[in-house]
């Protein structure tokens, strides 16, 4: 079932809910990138990056929390297909003038359909797991820009973000 401009995947004619039949589609390789960020006090950054937070390597969990995360996306958003990743990238870097630390996951697969909701979910749990080991230090912190950067492959082709989007 292909969606046409305006038109919501998920939904059926009667307005259910169903999950996409893939079926019919040619496997290819697809990719995605999101992103995300949590902005902390300049002390909370410092403490992370010196490994004086009160857990264990905070980025270090992290990038494990949002690998893991992009493989059970199925089990979290409900009519997501279950994938079978290639590749899962969580890279996690500091931005002092945050300040805070920059999460970007990029997800590959070859198969029938994307993986964009790998890629925002794992950049979602990245900065999730983040909060909760940095909490103790700072209840303030701050999600924010979680978004889909870009995305390669499928029917729809590629698509990129451009500085407007939100």
């Amino acid at each position: 079932m292909s969606a046409g401009p305006g038109k919501l995947t998920h939904i059926g004619a009667s307005g259910e809910a169903h999950m996409v039949d893939v079926s019919g589609k040619q496997e290819s390789r697809r990719e995605a990138v999101a992103e995300g960020a949590v902005i902390m006090q300049a002390e909370t950054l410092s403490a992370i990056l010196s490994g004086n937070a009160r857990k264990v390597d905070v980025l270090a969990t992290a990038r494990i929390a949002g690998i893991m995360a992009a493989k059970k996306t199925h089990d979290l958003i409900p009519l997501c297909h279950p994938l079978a990743l290639s590749k899962v990238v969580v890279d996690i870097e500091p931005d002092h003038a945050l300040p805070g630390l920059k999460v970007t996951a990029s997800v590959r697969v070859t198969g029938q359909t994307g993986v964009e909701m790998e890629a925002l979910t794992a950049a979602s749990v990245a900065c999730l797991t983040i909060y909760d080991m940095a909490k103790a230090l700072d209840k303030g912190m701050v999600l924010d820009g979680i978004r889909l950067l870009e995305k390669k492959g499928g029917k729809s082709g590629d698509w990129r973000a451009t500085v407007t989007d939100t």
